[in-house]
């Protein structure tokens, strides 16, 4: 997939989806593929015109929702969809003050060379989100351009969006979100040197760089661990603030990979969530969190041996 940005310009006209496609969910593939099967019938190359940073973390950052996925995840799931390219637009001031005229005319119709273009039902654009449905269509008739709006996508009769999928990972709902998705829930980021307790508790953790302060989902889970070894590995992994051992104000992703002793400093891996086991807690002392642990392990051994099969543990180059 090529990746455009700032004031480059294409060679040849676009099949462009617009949207902020956190998560990238089933609501998000309906769009891309729809702009890939537009682009393939018409001659056009296929693209996604998307967002960094959330306007709603410009405008408000501590108000914001919470990421569902990385700028790299949401890049990497674009990618695996076929999408020929993406448009990051670097959204700043001088961009959010962009008129809503001048983001269609500049931007779509002249930068990117928009031939055919897909949105949503309540798509807005442009400076206090003045642009709308009405005006795009317009804009485009006078330009020869195709606007299509793309039908709300629905799970069970229910609105898919970015908001469900954080509502229902918020509540631990991980089957709910993996139908909203359309995959399981996961986190990738590179393991990173921590204060290595669970080494001297006896459970040698995994500490994953979190590329975002408010993760969607805190907690203790059964967890798959990708990119270790040629099959996912079984583990348990800790989503949050560690309150028996610290008073951290950021949240980290601790995993411990069962059954392997191999060295992961480094790695990229992903971290697939299959079942939240419970919410974290605070204990007296480390004998006591050492027990949880133990029961966590436990727990999570059981759920994995009756939702996935097994991997093995042969490690590879990462």
């Amino acid at each position: 997939m090529l990746i455009i940005h700032g004031s480059h310009t294409v060679d040849r006209p676009l099949a462009v989806t617009i949207g902020n496609f956190d998560g990238v969910h089933r609501g998000h593939q309906a769009m891309v593929a729809r702009t890939i099967a537009a682009a393939d019938s018409r001659g056009l190359r296929s693209c996604v015109l998307t967002f960094e940073p959330h306007p709603r973390e410009f405008f408000a950052s501590s108000d914001a929702p919470t990421r569902l996925t990385s700028l790299r995840e949401k890049l990497e799931l674009l990618d695996g969809l076929g999408i020929e390219c993406a448009y990051l637009a670097r959204f700043n001031r001088r961009f959010a003050s962009r008129p809503a005229e001048e983001f269609v005319n500049d931007l779509l119709f002249g930068q990117l060379r928009a031939a055919w273009i897909l949105v949503g039902e309540d798509f807005r654009f442009g400076a206090r989100r003045a642009g709308d449905l009405p005006l795009l269509s317009a804009l485009a008739k006078g330009a020869g351009v195709e606007v299509e709006v793309i039908e709300t996508v629905t799970d069970h009769g229910i609105r898919i969006s970015s908001s469900a999928v954080r509502a229902a990972l918020a509540q631990g709902e991980l089957e709910r979100a993996e139908s909203l998705l359309g995959r399981r829930y996961g986190i990738s980021g590179r393991v990173v040197h921590g204060d290595k307790l669970g080494r001297t508790l006896g459970f040698p953790t995994a500490n994953v760089q979190l590329r975002h302060n408010r993760p969607p989902l805190l907690g203790i889970y059964a967890v798959r661990v990708h990119g270790i070894a040629t099959e996912p590995l079984d583990g348990v992994a800790s989503l949050g603030y560690r309150p028996t051992v610290s008073n951290a104000t950021r949240a980290q992703l601790e995993v411990f990979v069962f059954d392997f002793n191999g060295e992961l400093y480094g790695c990229h891996v992903r971290v697939e969530f299959i079942a939240k086991i419970r919410d974290e807690e605070k204990y007296e002392s480390l004998d006591e969190l050492k027990v949880a642990i133990e029961r966590d392990c436990t727990a999570a051994r059981e759920i994995l041996q009756q939702r996935v099969p097994h991997g093995t543990a042969e490690v590879r180059n990462v």
